[in-house]
């Protein structure tokens, strides 16, 4: 009877550890939680929390410095956020989809309204600000978070 506990307890502790990590996203995987755009030409939200997905490859400069700073984020947003990653050169289909040409580029989705793609590395400070004003909603958007957005 004690195992049962004990097991259940471990499940318990591996399922929050698990959920301030930042996540692989693939193609099957984007179309199954976030967007099936191989059935829907419109976007089409499936999930129930915001999402950021950083699109990067192995051998970016930029992208290696952003990785941490999503790793963090995704720790303190952990029951608000969901973090994901995509490697454009293994996820090519996401990638073409997006337009990504140039990485790194961050792909901001609200739980309703459009999605917004950053082009690269931004300081820790103003991804903060996208997330809490343009995801959250948690203050009004300043003028120069507007400037930075650009809807798809």
């Amino acid at each position: 009877m004690k195992k049962g506990y004990v097991l259940v307890f471990l499940l318990a502790v591996i399922a929050a550890t698990m959920q301030g990590e930042v996540k692989y996203i693939t193609q099957d995987s984007f179309c199954r939680t976030i967007v099936n755009y191989r059935v829907d030409s419109t976007w089409n939200f499936l999930g129930n929390k915001p999402v950021v997905i950083d699109f990067y490859t192995t051998w970016c400069g930029p992208c290696k410095r952003l990785a941490p700073i999503m790793d963090e984020l995704s720790e303190t947003y952990k029951d608000k956020v969901l973090f994901y990653k995509a490697d454009t050169e293994r996820e090519r289909e996401l990638a073409y989809i997006f337009q990504i040409n140039s990485i790194p580029q961050v792909l901001y989705i609200p739980t309703s309204g459009q999605p917004i793609l950053l082009k690269g590395l931004y300081p820790k400070e103003k991804i903060i600000e996208i997330i809490d004003e343009f995801l959250l909603g948690n203050k009004r958007p300043t003028a120069n978070t507007k400037s930075l957005i650009k809807k798809l």
